[in-house]
């Protein structure tokens, strides 16, 4: 069987499908590596929410998925962007996301930690700004979920200058009950955060960066670094406190990152790990065994998938990490929280389905094939 699949020129061209999925070797806990996902959220296809009202979410799908990323081993990475936060899940969302998700993680023996953050809060002094945190996080720690300090629209709005970060970071950290993330996102994920650490400098922010994580390393389990810059997150885990983990957020290099060198490897929070899972989960269990050229056997050929999900505009990743999930069977339609599945071209979700499809990341890869006919049909595209 082949489908006839739009390329970017717009001309239809013949893609003849895989017919074997990748199939995992085990389900053994990873050991050299502490390995997060950082999880989509399912919308309810049948609510009556335009794109304005707040996020319906099909709770049973969303936990389902959560599910299966524990099952291979991954840590969850909780209500952060790629669950949509900021752009259609609000703060009431996220805190339910939260809760619920938490107490799924301990009833299945899950790791997970949760982002934290100021959506409640379009904008405020840095008084404001500290509060909204301090209500995130007070959320966070009640559910016994690992704190993420996400990066702050609000504050980066309010800030002046690295004084500010300083001062609110530094009061969190102190009053946080155990170690958190601080989580560093880059504007091509948020182009609301152009300037954060006080300056677009990159060189000056990370000296803010880092001057907050010294004062305080006792309270820093690990940075998550989403800048898309291997050669400024090696020079920045270099430079960590003993003890302090770096945890990429490079959806462009991570197979170099968390094979590491000899002065030491980058942990991951990913979120092209949603899609990947079973096979990121896989290749790290290799890692495990001390075979690094074996991990990248397996893991690079994922890279071109990743960088075109991950194109610009990046923020809209999410799209293609939900349209994937869809076209694997986690859930039974492609309807986005904020109406956000038309936030790619159809040539776009083409170009990922063959993709996905040459790693063998679909575990049915005739359900996959129906699903895409039927979104080419839709399009006017008949086979």
């Amino acid at each position: 069987m082949t489908l006839r699949l739009p390329g970017p020129d717009g001309a239809l061209r013949t893609y003849e499908p895989r017919t074997d999925p990748f199939t995992p070797g085990s389900a053994a806990p990873l050991t050299s590596r502490t390995v997060f996902s950082a999880a989509h959220v399912v919308a309810d296809p049948f609510a009556d929410a335009g794109p304005d009202a707040p996020a319906a979410v099909d709770w049973d799908a969303t936990l389902a998925f959560r599910r299966h990323l524990w099952s291979h081993g991954l840590g969850v990475a909780e209500a952060m962007d790629t669950a949509q936060r900021g752009m259609g899940l609000d703060w009431t969302g996220a805190a339910e996301l939260i809760r619920r998700s938490a107490a799924e993680a301990k009833a299945v023996g899950g790791l997970v930690a949760c982002g934290v953050g100021t959506d409640q809060l379009a904008a405020g002094t840095t008084a404001q700004v500290r509060a909204a945190y301090e209500e995130q996080l007070a959320v966070v720690e009640e559910s016994g979920a690992q704190a993420i300090l996400m990066a702050s629209r609000a504050l980066c709005a309010t800030a002046s200058g690295p004084e500010e970060y300083l001062e609110v970071y530094g009061h969190l950290l102190r009053q946080a009950a155990e170690p958190v993330i601080l989580h560093w996102l880059g504007p091509m994920f948020d182009p609301a955060l152009e300037g954060y650490w006080g300056s677009a400098d990159l060189d000056a922010a990370t000296e803010t960066f880092l001057e907050v994580i010294a004062a305080h390393p006792d309270k820093v389990d690990g940075i998550k670094v989403s800048l898309l810059d291997a050669r400024r997150e090696v020079d920045l885990r270099r430079r960590l406190p003993d003890g302090v983990r770096c945890y990429t957020g490079d959806d462009f290099h991570y197979p170099e990152l968390i094979a590491g060198d000899e002065q030491g490897f980058s942990h991951a929070l990913l979120g092209i790990f949603d899609p990947l899972g079973p096979l990121a989960a896989e290749a790290v269990r290799i890692l495990d065994t001390g075979d690094r050229a074996g991990f990248r056997e397996l893991l690079d050929p994922t890279v071109e998938l990743s960088r075109h999900l991950f194109q610009a505009p990046t923020r809209f990743y999410k799209t293609g990490v939900v349209f994937l999930a869809w076209l694997a069977g986690h859930q039974s339609h492609f309807t986005m929280v904020g109406g956000l599945q038309s936030a790619r071209s159809l040539t776009h979700f083409a170009r990922a389905y063959e993709l996905a499809d040459t790693i063998g990341l679909f575990p049915d890869p005739k359900l996959a094939e129906e699903r895409m006919k039927n979104l080419l049909a839709v399009y006017g595209v008949d086979q």
